[in-house]
């Protein structure tokens, strides 16, 4: 047993990589009025509503998190706006951006509700937000997201732009499915005066059909094919996430690659991720998780579950295990997550 005094709430987290841990991605939700074919089933068994910690206890959690130095702040879900009063719980965090604690508060969403809550994000201190949009083709859009409506998205990145809402475009590179339009949205982002990041498709949960090794596109070739096209520097740009950076020089915009698979970014790894039910996960690509719910339940003070938080952080692995090369006997992937992306967050 652990007799040491516990440490000041003030005092940094700190891994056992010396990494300090300042960014937190919370899921509010595992819901989505999606069912993107590389995210969730189309037939999802949604958690009960009352295993979902309430906003007040979500507030509590990241509260905590930002007294012991985390300093970003992203809400995912499934898809956070469709939580019901989640624009409470933003309004709460604004205290922190208030004070100084918290650096940014974001978001990453897939649009759809962004009409109905742009204004207000940006009244709560929300500077930019990531929407995840994988194509400009209608039909492609309504096959990949099964009940998304892309009209319905657009209209919300318009409201954002209005708002004031820098957006970032987030998209999935797949095989077969977006390759024909690296360009046209690129020139897209270009026009709208978006920065666009690309994310190698991961290899998490069962999607019954889809088969991850036949989706997967490599950024390395995506990469290339901007080198034949247009002048590419490397950008020493960190944001707190895992994207590297590229300018194209001749339209002097921002293109970021998410690469898990052909380049760990785990070196310099400074988040975890927190699901709605209290979970948290120190590292997207292991399934290793700390309970925070039960501390957090257990007493009105603090105290356990700043204790558990620490004790979560000593466990942080040096990387992630994601890896489509291993196959086992039967044919499945190695080095795959059980979990859907929905229940760990975007």
């Amino acid at each position: 047993m652990d007799t040491r005094p516990p440490l000041p709430a003030s005092t940094p987290l700190i891994d056992p990589f010396a990494r300090a841990i300042s960014y937190l991605r919370v899921s509010v939700t595992d819901r989505c009025d999606f069912r993107c074919v590389y995210c969730m089933s189309e037939n999802m068994t949604f958690l009960p509503k009352a295993d979902l910690l309430t906003l007040e206890e979500l507030d509590r959690l990241c509260s905590a998190f930002v007294g012991m130095g985390v300093q970003k702040l992203r809400i995912t879900g499934g898809e956070p706006l469709v939580r019901k009063g989640i624009m409470t719980f933003f309004r709460a965090m604004s205290r922190h951006l208030d004070s100084g604690a918290l650096k940014e508060l974001t978001l990453t969403t897939n649009g759809s509700q962004l009409r109905k809550h742009a204004a207000e994000l940006a009244e709560c201190g929300v500077r930019r937000i990531n929407v995840s949009l994988d194509t400009l083709d209608e039909a492609k859009f309504a096959d990949i997201t099964r009940w998304g409506r892309l009209a319905q998205v657009l209209d919300g990145i318009t409201a954002a732009k209005d708002a004031g809402l820098r957006v970032k475009i987030n998209a999935v590179a797949l095989k077969g499915f977006n390759e024909d339009e690296q360009f046209s949205l690129t020139d897209w982002c270009a026009r709208e005066g978006h920065d666009l990041t690309w994310i190698e498709v991961m290899p998490m949960g069962d999607l019954g059909n889809e088969n991850r090794l036949d989706q997967y596109w490599a950024l390395s070739d995506l990469r290339a094919r901007y080198a034949d096209r247009f002048t590419v520097t490397d950008l020493p740009d960190r944001t707190g996430g895992p994207a590297r950076y590229v300018r194209l020089e001749e339209t002097g915009q921002r293109i970021g690659f998410i690469t898990p698979l052909t380049h760990n970014f785990c070196e310099s790894c400074n988040r975890v991720r927190l699901t709605c039910t209290g979970e948290l996960y120190m590292c997207l690509g292991q399934e290793d998780m700390a309970d925070l719910r039960a501390p957090l339940r257990a007493s009105p003070d603090d105290a356990a579950l700043e204790q558990a938080i620490r004790a979560a952080i000593a466990r942080k692995p040096k990387g992630h295990d994601f890896d489509y090369s291993r196959q086992s006997v039967a044919g499945k992937v190695g080095g795959q997550m059980s979990r859907h992306m929905s229940h760990t967050g975007g």
